[in-house]
């Protein structure tokens, strides 16, 4: 046997069973090696070559969520040098900002314009592609549903505002908050996909749907909408960010972000997710976000659903693999696992609470007499 791989197998025989992970065991949570090169592979490359050697059949997990939520909780990732390589992409990424207008579009054609029939079949009716809201919830659908209302009520919306909705998808959003509260919305984006989509969504209603990137709007608003837009801001920009939404909002104008947080601030997003999912995508954190914050909004409430996206994964993965069938014409297998690993991780990593989900309500001159935040 080589004896990089015969050192990289003993490795793994000493990391495993720290996160009670078994090769080829019998539990739905073990892995099933076919490739046995794939004990070097993870340890020269860590999550991106577990990620990819999945995409390329190299190993299963019958319960691929509950794999990584061991991995996650256990740490192991931790106990594993990145290669150089590695480290010199997160240097890059710390050095370069990847997330300016131009490359902006590139990340947006790469993920949200591959086309609106996988979305569809994934997504429930409303095309939401955000975090569920699952208090009371008993499905994806009425999860979304409450989701949206429960925005709406945190802004206090009322008929006759006008309200920005930046980045706006399919115009779930900006339908259910025209329809429910009676408000005028306009709604950017700059995935030409879902402004089509958006487009005939929002047909009939008060809502305006543009291509145009969040800082090219001028204009002012009662009201602000970031739903699901920070984790492409990118930590060179949340000053910029928070800038251009207090110069959009009114003085007595509110801001409601609804974003993926990380624990600690990052400057680089997952090496393997940055490759084959959210391009120049990165997760805020608190520090982050409530630096980029300070001096120009009052923060009224942060709110953090984080298991509540562990179910909505769920939920999307299931669509997934029942409508499969229907896609296959069009996607290929490695496609199909790269999803998969997609949606199977980042639910085994919000169950570990590896990952959050934070709604956070910002007034621009502090809202008189205190906020009461809807739940």
């Amino acid at each position: 046997m080589d004896k990089k791989l015969e050192k990289a197998k003993a490795i793994s025989r000493e990391l495993m069973p720290i996160a009670g992970i078994k090769v080829n065991g019998d539990q739905p949570w073990d892995i099933q090696i076919h490739n046995e090169e794939i004990y070097t592979r993870v340890l020269r490359d860590s999550s991106l070559g577990l990620g990819e050697s999945y995409m390329e059949g190299w190993w299963d997990c019958e319960r691929l969520d509950i794999f990584i939520e061991k991995l996650s909780r256990a740490r192991l990732y931790d106990r594993i040098k990145q290669n150089k390589k590695l480290l010199l992409s997160i240097f890059v990424q710390y050095l370069l900002n990847f997330q300016t207008k131009n490359r902006s579009l590139t990340s947006v054609e790469s993920h949200y314009d591959i086309g609106n029939d996988l979305y569809e079949l994934m997504l429930d009716r409303s095309m939401a592609y955000t975090c569920g809201y699952w208090k009371t919830a008993t499905s994806l659908e009425q999860s979304q549903h409450d989701k949206m209302d429960l925005i709406c009520r945190k802004l206090q919306l009322q008929p006759g505002m006008r309200v920005l909705d930046a980045g706006c998808g399919f115009g779930c959003m900006a339908r259910f908050a025209a329809e429910n509260y009676g408000v005028e919305v306009i709604a950017v984006n700059i995935s030409k996909e879902q402004i089509a989509f958006a487009k005939t969504n929002c047909e009939g209603l008060p809502v305006t749907v543009r291509f145009q990137d969040y800082r090219d709007v001028n204009e002012t608003f009662d009201r602000v909408i970031a739903l699901g837009i920070m984790e492409h801001v990118g930590y060179k920009n949340y000053a910029g960010f928070m800038k251009t939404m207090h110069r959009c909002l009114k003085d007595d104008g509110m801001l409601l972000v609804h974003t993926v947080g990380s624990h600690f601030p990052a400057v680089g997003g997952d090496p393997w997710v940055h490759k084959y999912i959210f391009p120049n995508a990165m997760l805020p954190s608190i520090k982050q976000l409530a630096g980029a914050a300070e001096k120009l909004f009052v923060i009224e409430d942060w709110h953090n659903f984080g298991p509540d996206y562990d179910k909505t994964l769920m939920e999307w993965h299931a669509n997934l693999k029942k409508n499969w069938h229907l896609l296959k014409d069009r996607y290929d297998e490695r496609f199909y696992r790269m999803w998969e690993y997609y949606l199977l991780s980042f639910a085994g990593s919000f169950r570990a609470r590896d990952l959050q989900l934070w709604q956070i309500v910002l007034s621009k001159g502090g809202i008189q007499g205190g906020y009461i935040a809807p739940r």
